[in-house]
Parts: structure tokens; C-alpha cells; sequence
């Protein structure tokens, strides 16, 4: 059963540590996409907020596919979006770690071992499901367990689960509980030697003092797996805290469709580092989703009891808003360093309101410099031609968009959209665009004067 009732904040989080301590644990085994950035972020979010500490912890026990290209990855990854860490571990220096629990659990009599095959396991659960029973493994006869024994199976290894209640108190599901006797003992050891995820990250949490434990929902009932491991081990149980997983907009997952979600190609896409962290800091919580300036602002409005229990739904449409919302308010000089010589600040502050990527500038420098196809229709060629006779001697700057467009309305009676969408069609191409007054200075007044002519320039 899953309750709605919440405890106050201070009681939520009174356990026995000596300081707050967070982590994020990501396999090196890929690029990290947007769900786990979301979850680091989280993480982070929280530690700083409580003046705790930040680990990240590289679960690399999977040796075919941990890679260290990615888990340098994940360290830039992280970077760039501005999150730092107190600490770094890796599982695979801690693998004599995990052998001394496991030995430790042994002798308590907490784990036994299994000679199952997976085919015998999923027979298993497929009988108990036709009879309407929970699929619990349950363990062979001593007959059979012998017969395994004399085949030569090579065991694998599971934790013994105790009857009774599993509670614990989540700090965005509230009140959590489950049956240990409609659970299964989890399989924690493969018959190779290898680990799976369930005890190693236990030891880590318990031995790497984590305070809170923050993932997703589908979590929950290893985390009531996880809370008898600890009691076995006599270590104090984590605060937990589990999200709902993110969606696409329509509610499935994160599909093929919206594109790499990978950060590595966000970026690379011109996602701002800030813009992604405004937004997945902020989504699925009953905060407005805006452009926050820094992460002290994402700090600052931290709270658990902010988060919905319903799941978080990434727009890519939204998260574009948003990153056009910080070029908008974005210096040059924080960003002159990532374009092209030719990009001046006279330019940028021109055309930055006008910008979704920082890449769009070049298209408004190219527009300005290079040569273009005028579009003129024919009802306001004669109109274009005498607007150029009108246009000041000497180089637009400023002021001169205020006063040629008065002399021009004046000449042709002319105004509003008939006055100015043919100006810019003609001067820019296109029918949206930056302010003219700040744009016309940096066409020129040569190739302002062409373009107004239906010359090509």
C-alpha cells in the first residue's frame, strides 16, 4: 500500500548520519541522455540545498560494457551542465568489498544458494501466474536441490527475505509498505561470480554513508529489497526519495522520435547548459517552469514536497522556449568565445532576442553581409524605390530607423504593416526577424539602398 499522508520535513529527514550525503551511480556503459542528467541534477540540487555532499559513483561491475570512454562521458557531461561532485568511486575497485559482505550475509544465514536454469524460473512463474499466484520463487526440495547439485549446476545466490512488513518513508510517494511474503528473494550473485545491482549498491550506499537515496519510481520495490539488506547488515536505512519517470508529451517514453536525447548531442545541438537545468529542474514540480540565471536559483528553490507524483512530461518545444529565453538576456561576452570571428556585439545585441540556438547568428550575419533575394512584391516596388531615395546620407545608425520611416510615411501615406513588412521583406528577405532600427545599421546603407531596388546584395 502506498499512503498520501506526509510527515514534516524536519522528522522526514532526522536519521543517524553524521552529514547529509547524496549520489548519482550511472553505468558507464553508454552517453548519458536526459533522464539520468535529470536524475544527477536532482541529486545534486538536494545535496546542495542541505549543505550535504555529492558522490558520483560509477557502477561499472559489467565489464563487457563499461567503457572508460563513457564514463568520461559522463564526467563531461555532468560538467557542462554545471553539476560538480565531492567524491568519485568506482564498483570495480570495491569488488572485495562486496565479497566480505556476501560472506558476512552467509553466515547470518541471509543468503542461500539456487541452481535454477532461466528457463526453469520463467516455468516456474508462468504456473504460478495461470494459478493466480504471485510469481515468488520458491525454493527446491532437498531432494531436488541435490539432484542440482549432482548435475554439476553451478549456483547462484539469493537474498533471504524475512516475513513481515517492509515500511519506509518516501519524500514524494509519503508512506510506503509492502509484503515481504508477496516479494521474492532477490537474485544478488550470478552463477559466474558476477554481481547483479541490487547488493553492491546497498554496500556502497551503506559503506559511502549516503543519507538519501533519490531515483526513479521504478525502484520502489528494490528499495523494499534494499532496506533488509541494510538491517541485515546493521547499517542505518537511507531517506528515499523516488520520481516519477519522464514521458514524452503524449505520456510514453522518451521515443526514437523527439531525436537523440543523449547530452552530449543536446549540446552539441546548441542547448544551453543553464536552459536544460532550468528545465529539468523544474519539471514535473509544482514550480513555473522559467529560465532560471544560475544553478543558486535551482538551489534556492529546492524542495521534495514541490515534486507531483504524476509523471514528468519532456517537451522539446518547452525546452527550446527556454533556451531562447537565456540567449535573450545572454552578454557577448559570455558567449564570444563560441562564435565566429565576424560575430560583433553591436550584432549580437541586435539579433540575440531573435535567437533559439546560438548558431541562429550566423544566419542573421550572413543575411546582413552577404548578398540575398530581395522579395519585392509588385503592388510596393515603386514604394521600395522611394523609400530608398529617402533613406539619410551617410551610414544608418541607431537613430536613423525612427526618422526615415516618418519621412517615408509622410511621402506615401503609407503605415503600419503596409509601411513596414515590405521594408523588411526587402531589406532582410524574410518576414520576421530582429528590430530594424538596430538590424538597418548593420546591412549598411549601400546594400540597403541595392536591396530596396530589387538588386540582389
Amino acid at each position: 500500500m502506498i499512503g498520501a499522508i506526509r510527515l514534516p520535513m524536519d522528522l522526514r529527514l532526522k536519521k543517524n548520519y553524521v552529514m547529509t550525503c547524496f549520489r548519482f551511480a550511472p553505468s558507464p556503459t553508454g552517453h548519458i541522455h536526459v533522464g539520468n542528467a535529470r536524475m544527477a541534477l536532482i541529486n545534486w540540487l538536494a545535496a546542495k540545498h542541505m549543505g550535504g555532499k555529492f558522490i558520483l559513483r560509477l557502477d561499472d561491475t559489467d565489464k563487457e560494457r563499461s567503457k572508460p570512454e563513457y564514463a568520461d562521458g559522463i564526467r563531461e557531461d555532468l560538467t557542462w551542465l554545471g553539476l560538480d561532485w565531492d567524491a568519485e568511486e568506482k564498483q570495480s575497485d570495491r569488488l572485495e568489498t562486496y565479497d566480505a559482505a556476501f560472506e558476512q550475509l552467509k553466515k547470518a544465514g541471509r543468503v542461500y544458494e539456487c541452481y535454477e536454469t532461466p528457463e526453469e524460473l520463467d516455468y516456474m512463474r508462468k504456473r504460478l501466474r495461470a494459478r493466480g499466484l504471485p510469481p515468488i520463487y520458491t525454493a527446491p526440495t532437498p531432494e531436488k536441490q541435490q539432484n542440482y547439485i549432482d548435475e554439476g549446476r553451478t549456483a547462484h545466490w539469493r537474498f533471504k527475505l524475512t516475513p513481515g512488513t517492509i515500511s519506509f518513508e518516501d519524500l514524494v510517494r509519503g508512506p510506503v509498505s509492502f509484503e515481504a511474503e508477496n516479494m521474492s528473494d532477490p537474485v544478488i550473485r550470478r552463477n559466474d561470480g558476477s554481481w547483479l545491482y541490487m547488493l553492491p549498491s546497498a554496500v556502497d550506499d551503506k559503506d559511502m554513508n549516503m543519507s538519501h537515496v533519490v531515483r526513479g519510481e521504478d525502484h520502489v520495490a528494490n528499495t523494499a529489497l534494499q532496506v533488509q539488506m541494510f538491517e541485515a547488515m546493521g547499517a542505518p536505512v537511507p531517506t528515499f526519495a523516488h520520481l516519477p519517470l519522464m514521458t514524452d508529451i503524449e505520456g510514453g517514453g522518451l521515443s526514437k522520435r523527439l531525436g537523440s536525447l543523449a547530452l552530449r548531442d543536446m549540446r552539441a545541438d546548441g542547448v544551453e547548459a543553464i536552459a536544460l537545468a532550468s528545465y529539468l529542474g523544474h519539471l514535473g514540480t509544482s514550480d513555473d517552469i522559467k529560465a532560471e540565471e544560475s544553478l543558486d536559483d535551482l538551489v534556492k528553490a529546492f524542495d521534495f514536497g514541490h515534486f507531483s507524483r504524476a509523471s514528468a512530461k519532456f517537451d522539446p518545444a518547452q525546452l527550446s522556449r527556454l533556451n531562447a529565453q537565456v540567449l535573450h538576456v545572454t552578454e557577448f561576452a559570455e558567449i564570444s568565445d563560441r562564435v565566429s570571428d565576424g560575430i560583433t556585439e553591436d550584432l549580437w545585441n541586435g539579433v540575440r532576442a531573435n535567437l533559439e540556438r546560438i548558431a541562429d547568428v550566423q544566419i542573421w550575419f550572413d543575411i546582413a553581409n552577404g548578398d540575398i533575394d530581395p522579395v519585392i512584391e509588385a503592388d510596393d516596388a515603386d514604394f521600395l524605390k522611394e523609400a530608398a531615395k529617402l533613406l539619410p546620407e551617410g551610414e544608418p545608425d541607431g537613430d536613423t530607423w525612427g526618422g526615415w520611416t516618418k519621412a517615408i510615411k509622410e511621402a506615401t501615406g503609407r503605415k503600419g504593416k503596409g509601411l513596414f513588412m515590405p521594408l523588411r521583406k526587402a531589406l532582410t528577405g524574410l518576414e520576421h526577424g530582429p528590430e530594424l532600427k538596430a538590424y538597418l545599421p548593420l546591412i549598411g546603407r549601400d546594400r540597403a539602398i541595392a536591396r530596396l531596388q530589387g538588386q540582389k546584395g
